[in-house]
């Protein structure tokens, strides 16, 4: 079993709350718009994935892919920061989700939290919504999940205080 900490859209801004709600994961995982001085910390705390976003500078480009496609668990995941929900996946990843299709697809960019199933693809999407204080989204939000022997289980919505 791994438990997993999915963050995104922290714009630079890394509550401490983060590392207490993460404490008890396995790896953290960011789906972009790091900001600076976020990924270091993460990475020093726990084991960490994640991928770049349309925000971060050359740095965090030089250290995560646009994309990043893995396997936990037996769970086939598809990580990207712009990359739609279902039935309106972004035209940049379409061709992938379609021809390929992932077991877990995660994104960001929206500052939108949600978690639904594409029935179609039998995939299920998640956006952690936004842990930054930069943007629209009212509440900062993180995600907590378990994958266990290819399954995807006890997910957990955390909000963290003020914006």
């Amino acid at each position: 079993m791994k438990r997993i900490g999915l963050i995104s859209d922290t714009h630079g801004f890394l509550d401490e709350a983060v590392f207490k709600h993460f404490d008890n994961c396995d790896e953290i995982w960011h789906a972009g718009d790091f900001g600076e001085n976020v990924a270091a910390p993460l990475a020093a705390f726990k084991p960490l994935k994640g991928v770049y976003g349309n925000i971060d500078d050359k740095i965090i480009r030089s250290e995560y892919p646009e994309q990043n496609r893995f396997s936990c668990e037996g769970v086939n995941v598809l990580m990207t920061h712009i990359g739609g929900y279902p039935c309106k996946y972004s035209a940049s990843i379409k061709s992938e989700i379609y021809t390929n299709p992932p077991n877990l697809f995660i994104t960001g960019h929206s500052h939108i939290l949600k978690v639904m199933f594409d029935e179609k693809l039998k995939c299920l999407h998640i956006n952690p919504g936004a842990a930054g204080k930069q943007g629209w989204h009212k509440v900062r939000t993180l995600v907590r999940f378990c994958i266990t022997e290819e399954n995807i289980h006890t997910l957990e919505v955390i909000e963290l205080s003020g914006r």
